[in-house]
């Protein structure tokens, strides 16, 4: 006999500082009033379309031993999926960080401002496809529309490979963005269904790390791919985009046959008849879930969005702190990341020497990715964490102000790698995204605005660095010194903000009465993180 679930309804608070202590208070009396008016089971329980329904059960229980053992299997069988498809992304995505080491500007004809307007065309696309990628994924589902975004993306990045010049240039970085637009949000809501809102930042930080680890295989696939120059005819570049984005496409074919709809629907010929789970385990997945976030069962996993529910979770104000952090917070960052490769050849190293001398930033970058994101969990800070990352970066870029042109080309390398490698905290902000959204509707719309918001942060980025201004870029980097110190002001602003909202709302609730409690809870029409009994991270 399984023994009794130890976690409270509402989650598990297992990390004892004022901020968890205040959430644990509150969750046990709102469970009280659940308990005493008899609605904890109505509270808890899916509209009768949601997918899992039929596994939902307000009185299972089950062992934290169990509970772990499901988790891993997910991780194993959803989490690492994911993270292949983040790396195909990021293969395409980023290549040409690496086709730029093997002189691809002079081969086209193109320079820097080309590049600039390039890849500003391709955030804009991949900005503006956002939400309508996120729309037609809640509609038919990720994992139908996940594998349908890859094999197409790949396709134009296969056909990179016969760029002619700046035109072709521009309209395949158009193409790119528009199709990949929407697949980060898209693999988000995906990983929402699966797990509990505690347990989403570690799984976005892997996420993450495949994104990053993506570029130190890309410098040792370039590293051999780049050789192949005059094979054929062909430069080294051209031969990375076809055979990277056949690669890629393999992977989206793969995705279709492997994604499952959801955790009580794995079942397939591809992935056996019976499915990756018991019934054991497919109630402990739904009901651990539904009572960490009952509003997951709000709607079916194959319902879209209509416009008034649409235009609801845009004008959700209390997630506009988030938006502003999405346009700025990576700004100072940003055009050493794009301009790695151009930098060290200024400096004087090969193709070759160029991509290996990457990887350390890439190295540090995954380590830092890691270790911050864990952080936050474990002593409960988001926004304070977050402001780590322009701590770090603030004096970099005063040094590279400064930073004389007759420097040592390896000291200019270091504060260079040191940039790159920030501490990189999206995965915790877009975790504190889907916590705060409060609701499966405003999650889909909000998850893909966050990352439009980062969209259009890199298209501020792309002209930062101009070149005029190369190659040492002083003006570009006063000017991300006084971003970054925009951004602090930004992070503790939004701290402060969801500080203040909460004592707010929880002085309502201490002070209403049992029974005026159980009234509110039976009655509201409020939802989402607007019930009085919503709590925001931060």
């Amino acid at each position: 006999m399984s023994t009794p679930k130890t976690e409270s309804p509402v989650g598990s608070f297992t990390k004892k500082n004022p901020s968890a202590l205040e959430a644990e208070v509150y969750s046990r009396d709102r469970n009280k009033a659940f308990e005493s008016a008899g609605l904890e089971e109505d509270y808890y329980k899916p509209i009768p379309s949601y997918e899992g329904v039929h596994r939902y059960d307000p009185k299972f229980q089950w062992s934290p031993e169990e509970e772990k053992k499901v988790v891993r299997k997910i991780d194993m069988r959803i989490c690492s999926w994911a993270c292949i498809m983040f790396f195909a992304l990021q293969l395409d995505r980023g290549n040409i960080v690496q086709a730029l080491s093997d002189n691809m500007l002079p081969d086209l004809k193109m320079n820097t401002n080309d590049y600039n307007n390039g890849q500003m065309i391709f955030f804009v696309c991949f900005l503006f496809a956002e939400i309508p990628s996120q729309l037609v994924s809640k509609k038919i589902g990720p994992d139908n529309w996940i594998p349908i975004q890859m094999v197409s993306w790949s396709l134009v990045a296969s056909l990179q490979a016969f760029l002619s010049g700046r035109s072709s240039f521009f309209i395949c970085r158009a193409l790119l963005g528009l199709i990949e637009g929407g697949f980060i949000p898209d693999n988000i809501l995906y990983l929402s269904y699966w797990y509990k809102n505690s347990e989403l930042p570690a799984r976005l930080s892997y996420f993450w790390v495949s994104y990053q680890s993506t570029q130190i295989v890309s410098a040792f696939l370039a590293y051999g791919l780049l050789r192949l120059r005059g094979l054929n005819g062909m430069a080294g570049w051209r031969w990375l985009f076809a055979l990277e984005g056949l690669l890629t496409g393999l992977i989206g074919i793969l995705s279709w046959f492997y994604l499952p709809p959801s955790p009580c629907q794995t079942a397939s010929k591809f992935r056996g008849k019976n499915g990756w789970f018991n019934e054991h385990e497919e109630k402990i997945m739904v009901n651990r879930v539904l009572r960490d976030d009952p509003s997951k069962g709000d709607m079916h996993n194959r319902q879209g969005l209509s416009f008034k529910m649409f235009f609801e979770a845009l004008s959700d104000y209390h997630l506009w702190p988030i938006y502003l952090l999405g346009l700025s917070w990576l700004i100072p960052s940003n055009p050493m990341t794009s301009y790695l490769t151009l930098q060290l050849r200024s400096l004087g190293f090969n193709t070759f020497q160029t991509n290996l001398l990457t990887i350390p930033a890439y190295v540090i970058f995954i380590l830092q990715l890691l270790f911050w994101t864990w952080l936050s969990e474990r002593v409960n800070q988001r926004f304070l964490i977050g402001l780590v990352s322009q701590i770090w970066v603030l004096p970099l870029l005063i040094a590279l102000r400064v930073m004389p042109a007759d420097v040592s080309h390896w000291s200019k390398w270091v504060v260079c790698t040191l940039v790159v490698g920030h501490p990189y905290v999206h995965a915790i902000i877009v975790a504190i995204t889907s916590r705060n959204a409060g609701t499966v509707r405003t999650r889909t719309v909000a998850s893909a605005f966050y990352n439009m918001c980062v969209q259009a942060s890199q298209v501020i980025s792309t002209n930062i660095y101009r070149d005029k201004d190369k190659p040492l870029y002083r003006i570009g980097n006063t000017a991300l010194i006084a971003i970054c110190v925009y951004n602090f002001a930004l992070f503790i602003g939004a701290k402060l903000f969801y500080v203040y909202v909460n004592k707010k709302r929880a002085s309502v609730w201490e002070n209403m009465e049992q029974r005026e409690k159980e009234h509110y809870l039976a009655t509201t029409e409020d939802k989402g993180n607007k019930r009085l009994d919503f709590r925001f991270a931060h």
